[in-house]
């Protein structure tokens, strides 16, 4: 590996005499590392990521694009050290009411939050990208978890929630330096100025959506880079200029995270993971008064499920139904009155558990609903595929059953929902959305 003299003589600055140890980590094979959703009870025979309960090495890397437990949302594939994420969680705020997730796709660090967060709680996902939007949209759909908006909007457009998160996750974007062994292309973008103008566009972040962070907030910055510049600099400005005080993170019993003055440094030659750096903040200073936004609850026309008797979901008392145009849709009650303030306020792309599609007198159910923890599995009409049959459905390829009745099928693979059917007799309508079908020869 070629790396930058500029970089070189950066970080050894950094290391002192650990720095040889370092650039020789950079040349081995990177750890290849999952996070298991509660859809997977995974064997224990897999080496465990210390600073996540869910998190697993593997032995080797599989084709993850061949495994229908992938897409059914049952693993997510994430790089070790951000999974520290969820220790931070379980530590500061694992009660937390609402948060934000700013910089959120792909959506590894969200479907953490998810995976940590109670079930009460509401996480805003948001991507500024609209098509890795989607990705992160998808994602988070696979993932299961109905307390979850996506949206797609600029930092500044959050300034009229003043006030209204109890953590704000900042995964910031940053110069790459400790992706280098992952991603070559890293290696080629970097420069010191590249550092500096990364610097100045973390700080115009944090300036946008620093008033949407309550008074004893919770920030927590990360990068996935070495220089002090955007880490510990950065943090200090915080705490100096925003108004805040570090928060400390028990690791006694984990061997290998750096401690500074600022935060936790991850290196891959000290622990199982990439090169990581993660702060926790309490804020200080006073948050603005929130200005009242009118969530008009109101004026929302509610249906029951009595009329849709094919729709089977989990503790049906604990949402609110709505028929918006064409779509059957669920809001967790308590919920309801932030989620209807966060579809005034953002661009939301996924907003709710969307149940069905209303066409005429055909109530179809959604590939959402069929990934959702939420939907009561057990009643409702299914069918387990074997391998071969999953990889045609999820390669949106015409599936044929025998001896199953006509109607709506949920299709499993080890018991894990991978989306739906429609049984017509001589053949199945393949209701697996157009646009995440595998399209690699297998």
């Amino acid at each position: 590996m070629q790396l930058p003299e500029a970089f070189i003589t950066r970080t050894r600055a950094i290391l002192k005499e650990e720095y040889p140890a370092f650039e020789n980590a950079l040349n081995e094979t990177p750890p290849v590392s999952i996070r298991v959703n509660t859809k997977l009870d995974l064997k224990p025979s897999n080496e465990k990521v210390a600073w996540c309960e869910k998190g697993h090495y593997l032995a080797e890397r599989p084709l993850f694009t061949a495994d229908p437990l992938l897409h059914a949302g049952a693993y997510y594939v994430q790089e070790a050290s951000s999974m520290f994420l969820y220790t931070v969680v379980r530590q500061i705020f694992p009660n937390a009411g609402k948060i934000l997730d700013l910089c959120a796709a792909p959506g590894g660090k969200s479907t953490l939050l998810a995976e940590a967060l109670p079930e009460n709680s509401l996480l805003v996902s948001n991507e500024i990208i609209r098509s890795r939007a989607n990705i992160l949209a998808e994602n988070l759909i696979k993932w299961g978890k109905s307390n979850i908006v996506v949206t797609n909007n600029a930092p500044h457009d959050f300034g009229a929630l003043q006030g209204f998160f109890d953590a704000v996750v900042v995964d910031a974007p940053c110069s790459g330096e400790g992706m280098f062994r992952k991603d070559a292309g890293a290696i080629k973008e970097w420069s010191v100025e590249n550092v500096k103008n990364c610097v100045k566009r973390q700080r115009e972040i944090l300036m946008s959506v620093w008033d949407t962070l309550k008074t004893d907030g919770v920030l927590v910055y990360s990068t996935c880079t070495y220089n002090r510049e955007e880490n510990e600099e950065n943090i200090e400005w915080i705490c100096n200029e925003l108004g805040a005080e570090k928060i400390n993170i028990d690791i006694q019993e984990i061997e290998g995270i750096v401690v500074t003055d600022y935060g936790y440094r991850f290196y891959p030659h000290k622990i199982k993971g990439e090169g990581f750096f993660l702060s926790v903040l309490q804020k200080t200073s006073e948050a603005p008064v929130a200005k009242l936004i009118k969530n008009e609850i109101k004026s929302v026309k509610f249906v029951t499920l009595n009329d849709y008797p094919e729709i089977r979901i989990k503790n049906s008392e604990e949402w609110r139904f709505v028929r918006e145009e064409n779509l059957l849709k669920a809001y967790k009650s308590n919920n309801f009155p932030d989620l209807l303030t966060l579809k005034k306020t953002l661009r939301c792309i996924e907003c709710g558990l969307t149940l069905a599609e209303i066409k005429g007198k055909d109530i179809i159910p959604s590939h959402q609903f069929a990934l959702s923890l939420d939907i009561d599995v057990e009643k409702t009409q299914k069918i387990n595929a074997d391998y071969k049959t999953a990889v045609s459905y999820l390669k949106k390829e015409v599936i044929y059953l025998q001896n199953e009745t006509k109607g709506f099928k949920l299709v499993c693979y080890n018991d894990i929902p991978i989306g739906w059917v429609k049984n017509v007799g001589t053949r199945c309508n393949n209701l697996y959305p157009q646009h995440w079908k595998i399209r690699m020869k297998l």
